[in-house]
């Protein structure tokens, strides 16, 4: 004799609360339900309405530096450490849980340029107008020590410095293990490839762009672009990738493997961009602009789908993506220190199993009917800075001026005299090897 079991899941029938509604058993026979898309495409651009009601990116403001805030690093152990330093030489170390201030101190005479903490997270680096490059100790706490060590950590470990040539450093030595030199102008910039840790990428004053091998004795390729490049930053998951934040206020992706051409050329800033940084998947990156806004690209786009502004936030000249993909940091001329949502709509704390559910059929909706026109254009909708939105339509019809005399310059030629011209090929001016 065979006995059946009926089996029953309280979840599918019990409230977690007693504020919450009783569920409805449903009968998902695709015939019981005639206007089932209707009512999706309803529930997806209610969910649009509402994800632009909750959009509020800014967290918190850090106050405490005396000058302008020209260098952010991250811990890398470390999600609620972040140091920072300002034009009068002084670093601060902030705990972003608390909000507060752990340590500060005095390191440099004039502008702090750069710093990098080693991987291990037990000390960091820092370089100045005074020309010095000075080594600190951090603890798990944040304490900063009050005079550099003169003690060199760790056997294989390098760092690079920048100027009117890259020098490459042992720690253990006081003497440039490597020096590499191309042209006569000096290099303000250098980012190591975080997957390929031999390579590095170095911006130079000549508008270029500079590949570096450590192992080899010459540097392995250079790209001039129109303008001068103030920043780079590798992607994390794509080993031979980079963007270039530029001075033209675009910012250019580019595989090191042909630089003959970017692979996409990234246009919303109306400014000089400042600074780059990526997200830990690979999948987005975060600009810095002159015209006191921050923008997040999709590294597949030509187009910001997110703009950060304040009022009282001015040049932003620093930025960087946290490690957990949740927040975002950035440093401005007026001495402060924001911190942001990397999402504008996401609701922060511990969520429910129910809300989780809800949040993720959501976000099916919006990606099933995000090609509609009317929940297109909301999503799409920011509000902007006047004078942002000014520049922006002026930049349009410049744009938009040109091709129409490009086209009747070229209507009116002898056939193949005026040859057609890409966007991505009009930014190059040259590559060499």
């Amino acid at each position: 004799m065979k006995i059946k079991v009926l089996c029953r899941n309280p979840d599918d029938y019990l409230r977690e609360t007693k504020l919450d509604i009783h569920k409805v058993p449903r009968n998902r026979d695709p015939a019981q339900h005639p206007f089932q898309l209707e009512r999706e495409y309803q529930r997806a651009l209610n969910a649009t309405k509402l994800e632009r009601v909750f959009a509020k990116p800014f967290l918190a403001a850090l106050d405490g530096h005396g000058d302008g805030v020209h260098a952010l690093c991250k811990h890398p152990k470390s999600l609620s450490l972040l140091l920072s330093g300002a034009c009068d030489g002084e670093i601060i170390c902030w705990n972003l849980a608390q909000r507060a201030c752990v340590k500060k101190v005095l390191a440099h005479d004039g502008m702090v340029h750069g710093l990098t903490a080693h991987r291990s997270g037990r000390y960091f680096f820092s370089c100045g107008n005074d020309q010095t490059i000075k080594q600190w100790t951090i603890d798990p706490e944040g304490a900063i020590s009050d005079e550099p060590v003169s003690t060199l950590l760790g056997k294989n470990d390098v760092f690079v410095t920048s100027g009117q040539r890259v020098d490459v450093w042992d720690e253990r030595r006081t003497e440039p293990v490597r020096s590499f030199a191309w042209g006569v102008d000096s290099v303000h910039h250098v980012k190591f490839n975080p997957v390929e840790t031999h390579l590095l990428g170095a911006a130079a004053q000549d508008r270029s762009i500079i590949l570096y091998d450590m192992r080899g004795s010459s540097p392995l390729r250079k790209v001039i672009l129109k303008l001068r490049t103030n920043a780079l930053s590798w992607n994390p998951m794509e080993a031979f990738t980079f963007t270039a934040a530029n001075e033209d206020y675009n910012l250019y992706t580019f595989d090191m493997r042909n630089l003959s051409m970017p692979l996409n050329i990234h246009m919303d800033h109306v400014s000089a961009v400042m600074d780059v940084d990526y997200c830990p998947t690979g999948r987005e990156f975060v600009s810095a602009g002159y015209d006191k806004c921050l923008r997040i690209f999709p590294v597949d786009r030509g187009h910001s789908r997110e703009i950060y502004h304040t009022k009282r936030m001015q040049r932003v000249v620093s930025v960087r993506w946290s490690l957990d993909n949740k927040y975002i940091v950035s440093a401005s001329d007026e001495m402060n220190i924001r911190l942001w949502k990397a999402k504008a709509s996401e609701k922060l704390g511990v969520l429910q199993p129910r809300e989780k559910a809800a949040i993720n059929y959501n976000e099916s909706l919006k990606a099933r009917f995000a090609s509609h026109p009317q929940i297109r254009r909301i999503a799409r909708h920011r509000h902007v800075p006047k004078f942002v939105y000014t520049a922006s339509k002026q930049m349009r019809e410049m744009k938009e001026a040109g091709k129409r005399r490009e086209a009747r310059k070229r209507a009116h030629s002898k056939p193949g005299s005026v040859p057609h011209v890409s966007e991505k090929q009009k930014r190059m001016v040259g590559e060499k090897e």
